[in-house]
């Protein structure tokens, strides 16, 4: 039995109401259950009951066991001595106040649903299951699913809101070098998201200002300070890089000695970091005031012409300096996009609107649902269950859904969880 269980039990009122009494056998009327308390105190505070004869306002207590009262020393704790009712599972003992008041105590297991206590043994069952509710995932409702999905996608922008704080406070609340520090990192993607952010952060935004007209200069500074044109390479292209990097090194006091490592292994040639970097070189010569440009846009296909930048010509025919390839634009594809817009510039967008003290959830949630689902295990075992993610607003969703409540057990806190207990 959880104490989270029992929390929700007597927020909800899922017992039966109208037939309370005391381990005294007291009859219990309850007018208010009171304020969940999330912090620590009292689970319930400011509650309104009738004790036997008695009206009473304070404060509710719940645990498993009553001696879980002096275990956890409340007995000698001033804020539970405006304790008016002990909410327990199992009765082992009474409870005194700090100054040796009895607390009246109800033994809750005696007056919950049976409905409602099978739905949640089967719940939390130690099954082979993924997740707890899998079972059940399928027949849960479309609305609930749907304002469920909202509330975690706005739940999970909310937590993205505080890297982008950080990032603000370490700039002087430069938006755009923020941006451009995010960008980064999402152009490295998983494999060298780290290792690009590092690099982006090893470069004052300024210098990025000062040299965005010229694309080849911007392309040695992030494949110089990448560590890339550390190498003994016969080619043309090469040594023009290798040149404007030395001479940028040198004015601008460059180091690159906290740049992680660029990785090629494992990825696509697509991806390789040359690729990227210079793709990223390209965007900030093409576009300037990028982070002004992106809070005038809103919708999707303008998205997709604003980020419409390949690599620079050499890249046309190579993936590396050593080998040339079949001839090709290597534009930044729509689907690439798309990650840029779900993890870099719907963030800044809702940070900035926040910061302002503006509300912009309804366009978010509208641009959102024009961008495809992401694709990996999570999505795709959810989707197993019940094709539920047709967008990023739902892949999102799910993705936190699955961290921070199927993997940590807290369905009673979901609104899927809650669902299921009480079919």
């Amino acid at each position: 039995m959880q104490e989270d269980f029992l929390h929700y039990i007597w927020k909800h009122k899922k017992f039966q109401i109208n037939n309370l009494k005391t381990t005294n056998d007291e009859t219990i009327l309850v007018s208010l259950v009171g304020q969940h308390n999330l912090n620590s105190g009292p689970d319930f505070f400011n509650a309104q009951l009738k004790i036997g004869e008695q009206l009473w306002a304070g404060n509710v207590e719940i645990h498993v066991k009553s001696s879980d009262w002096f275990v956890h020393n409340h007995e000698q704790d001033k804020a539970y001595d405006n304790v008016i009712l002990h909410v327990v599972w199992e009765h082992d003992t009474e409870v005194f106040r700090k100054d040796n008041t009895p607390i009246p105590t109800i033994q809750i297991k005696e007056f919950i649903d049976a409905s409602v206590l099978n739905n949640y043994v089967k719940l939390f069952s130690k099954q082979n299951k993924w997740i707890n509710c899998e079972n059940d995932f399928a027949s849960v409702d479309e609305f609930l699913l749907k304002n469920w999905f909202e509330r975690l996608y706005l739940e999970r922008l909310e937590q993205k809101v505080n890297t982008i704080t950080a990032l603000l406070k370490n700039s002087k609340n430069d938006w755009e070098a923020v941006l451009f520090y995010m960008l980064a990192k999402n152009f490295g993607l998983k494999v060298n998201g780290d290792s690009f952010f590092s690099l982006a952060q090893s470069i004052d935004f300024s210098i990025i200002r000062k040299l965005q007209p010229n694309q080849q200069l911007l392309e040695a500074l992030f494949l110089g300070q990448g560590g890339y044109l550390d190498q003994d390479i016969e080619d043309g292209y090469f040594f023009s890089l290798e040149k404007d990097y030395l001479f940028l090194k040198q004015k601008f006091k460059l180091e690159n000695k906290q740049v992680l490592p660029l990785q090629f292994f494992r990825l696509r040639p697509s991806n390789f970091p040359t690729i990227r970097l210079s793709q990223l070189a390209s965007l900030y010569n093409e576009q300037k005031n990028l982070f002004s440009k992106i809070l005038e846009t809103n919708t999707i296909e303008d998205f997709y012409d604003l980020f419409k930048v390949s690599a620079s010509s050499f890249w046309k025919t190579h993936y590396t300096f050593q080998k040339e390839s079949k001839l090709s634009s290597k534009i930044l594809t729509k689907s690439f996009i798309d990650l840029l817009l779900i993890n870099t510039i719907i963030p800044i967008k809702f940070c900035y609107a926040k910061q302002k003290g503006e509300t912009i959830d309804d366009d978010i949630i509208k641009l959102s649902n024009t961008i495809k689902s992401e694709k990996n295990s999570i999505i795709s075992a959810f989707n197993n269950l019940k094709k539920v993610s047709n967008s990023s607003l739902d892949s999102q969703s799910l993705i936190q859904l699955n961290t921070n409540y199927c993997k940590t057990n807290k369905c009673l806190k979901c609104a899927i969880g809650n669902a299921v207990l009480n079919k």
